[in-house]
């Protein structure tokens, strides 16, 4: 088959069914372009949901996947390689964390923090204590654990008994937690900003709350940061700004700027638990994966990039007031840095996806957070002219659903 009879009726004949992709097939990127099968442009404010962190093909990214595949691809954690190294020490040298393990996604990162959660539990205070708590419409992967502990049954009911120990607070309610949290608990896992919930920040005062309650009951602290992580609030890393650490952090998405790792950092102390033979990954760290995200930190950990994520959210949010002053469609628009999500009036509830489609047509990709909320995600380096092209595009798009 040619590449000329691939189209989107391929995706039905050949692929499993658990997605359901937009008719156009992207084929081409640069910066915040995409081109389709057909040459049509497209202003990516989707990001391959808050991935694609330097845009589509970002020279220096291309350059450092070149220069690395002529040298060494993979190895496996038989033998350590220099890329992983090096990027674990900058990674560490950035951030609360002294250790660092390599995945290959959020899940994975995910994964192996409640297991480490676990086990360091175990070591330190016996077997009983193995409750995990984490909040309603949370999101934290798609593997059998990390999809129970995220908040949204629709996720993980109909695949049989599900892991234990488990239960679910109401996110920014201290109250909700206090009520479920006792010394069994072993670990809190949050999200400082739930993407997939809804973009819906946390409350400082909230997480300072939750930090003091797993101080008080020797219970972990969690942070999901693989979607607010690597620049997407402003800082490296959205604990930074609240003034609240972590013992566990982990991150993905933007950490590799398109290529597929995750990793998971915490403090030499509890790191000690996830001893020799405990948890491992084939790919993890491999030496591509790492020598791109080792550029990729290096480009967004800079005063130039992170302080102007601040600059471009306002932008962002005058131009969707301008828009929402002509045509009323959101109740709100929340979220930090470029992670925005617009939050639809009643009259527009469950409609997110017409206005996904609509944008389609207009020539601009962007994201929903449920049924109710239109998401923006786009490169933390996309210029001002691509902003207002792209939100005229979508005003375009919000005209086309009214009018309909």
């Amino acid at each position: 088959m040619t590449q000329a009879n691939l189209t989107r009726d391929t995706f039905d004949q050949v692929m499993m069914p658990n997605y359901a992709p937009a008719a156009m097939v992207p084929v081409r990127g640069e910066g915040s372009r995409v081109w389709d099968q057909q040459g049509k442009e497209y202003i990516d404010f989707a990001g391959g949901i808050a991935v694609n962190c330097l845009g589509h093909c970002h020279p220096e990214l291309v350059k450092t996947l070149t220069e690395q595949g002529q040298k060494l691809w993979h190895v496996s954690n038989i033998w350590t390689n220099e890329p992983a190294l090096s990027l674990a020490t900058k990674l560490t040298d950035a951030c609360f964390a002294e250790r660092v393990y390599f995945c290959n996604s959020g899940a994975e990162a995910n994964e192996a923090a409640l297991k480490l959660a676990r086990r360091w539990a175990v070591d330190n205070f016996g077997a009983d204590k193995d409750q995990i708590i984490s909040f309603k419409q949370g999101f934290h992967g798609r593997t059998f654990f990390t999809v129970t502990v995220g908040g949204q049954p629709a996720y993980s009911d109909g695949f049989g008994p599900k892991p234990g120990a488990i239960e679910h607070a109401e996110f920014n309610n201290l109250a909700s937690l206090e009520a479920l949290i006792s010394d069994k608990t072993c670990a809190v896992m949050i999200e400082p900003l739930q993407g997939e919930g809804g973009v819906l920040p946390a409350d400082e005062d909230f997480l300072k709350g939750v930090r003091a309650l797993c101080d008080k009951h020797n219970a972990l602290l969690v942070f999901d940061e693989v979607q607010t992580g690597f620049g997407r609030t402003g800082h490296l890393f959205a604990y930074q700004a609240y003034g609240v650490t972590p013992d566990i952090l982990t991150s993905a998405k933007s950490l590799g700027g398109g290529f597929p790792i995750g990793a998971m950092l915490t403090t030499t102390a509890v790191g000690k638990s996830l001893g020799f033979g405990t948890h491992g990954s084939t790919y993890g760290g491999n030496p591509l994966a790492c020598s791109i995200a080792e550029k990729v930190l290096d480009i967004v950990n800079t005063e130039e990039v992170l302080g102007g994520v601040a600059h471009k959210e306002a932008l962002f949010r005058a131009e969707l007031e301008r828009i929402n002053e002509k045509y009323g469609i959101f109740e709100q628009v929340r979220g930090k840095g470029l992670l925005l999500g617009c939050v639809l009036t009643p009259e527009y509830h469950g409609k997110a996806r017409d206005f996904i489609a609509a944008a389609v047509e207009q020539g601009l990709m962007i994201l929903v957070a449920g049924p109710n909320v239109l998401r923006f995600a786009p490169s933390l380096v996309v210029s001002e002219d691509d902003i207002k092209q792209g939100l005229a595009r979508f005003e375009q798009a919000i005209a086309q659903v009214v009018s309909a």
